[in-house]
């Protein structure tokens, strides 16, 4: 059964990251670091072989999620300073014109708990609060930080009926010649 989801959104703090912020000062000047992990940024590659968009929503702006968003081609990068998502979210699914149902939302934190209450397909990582597992009709096996997108990634395709195809031609495109 193929699901309509048109929106891949998620929190990044906790999702994205292992919740790790690495705070100091360089030459005066502050300065923010973040792990990321490689395999959730191959997770979102893959999904530029579809038609879905994807959205990072943080309740907490960082430079260093900026410049992981423009690495992966992420267009949709809402960082709101009051933690509230849920007014965000809206003015982007109006903006995109999709609705809440049409939304899967992979999260963790109680910042997250407004949003999953409200889309089509709620996620959370393993390592997640209860109150957002509660929430979720799929549980990574991963926790935050640590191949929790790519796996919900490859959920959302299988939920779709797309992965199979966009393996094939995300392999296919990685096994082209090219001339030089």
């Amino acid at each position: 059964m193929k699901t309509r989801i048109r929106l891949f959104a998620m929190d990044v703090d906790g999702v994205l990251t292992d919740n790790g912020v690495w705070i100091g000062e360089v030459d005066g000047t502050r300065v923010e670091f973040k792990r990321f992990d490689i395999q959730d940024g191959l997770g979102l590659v893959l999904l530029r072989w579809t038609d879905l968009q994807v959205a990072w929503v943080s309740a907490r702006p960082s430079v260093a999620t900026t410049l992981r968003a423009a690495e992966l081609g992420i267009g949709e990068v809402l960082q709101v300073e009051n933690g509230r998502k849920v007014p965000a979210m809206t003015a982007l699914l109006r903006r995109l014109e999709v609705e809440w149902n049409e939304v899967a939302y992979l999260g963790d934190d109680l910042a997250d708990v407004p949003v999953l209450q409200r889309v089509g397909m709620p996620m959370a990582v393993a390592n997640a609060v209860t109150e957002a597992k509660a929430l979720a009709t799929f549980i990574t096996k991963a926790e935050g930080g640590f191949g929790a997108v790519r796996e919900a990634v490859i959920h959302l395709l299988r939920q779709r009926g797309d992965y199979e195809t966009v393996l094939a031609r995300y392999l296919d495109d990685r096994s082209a010649e090219v001339s030089m």
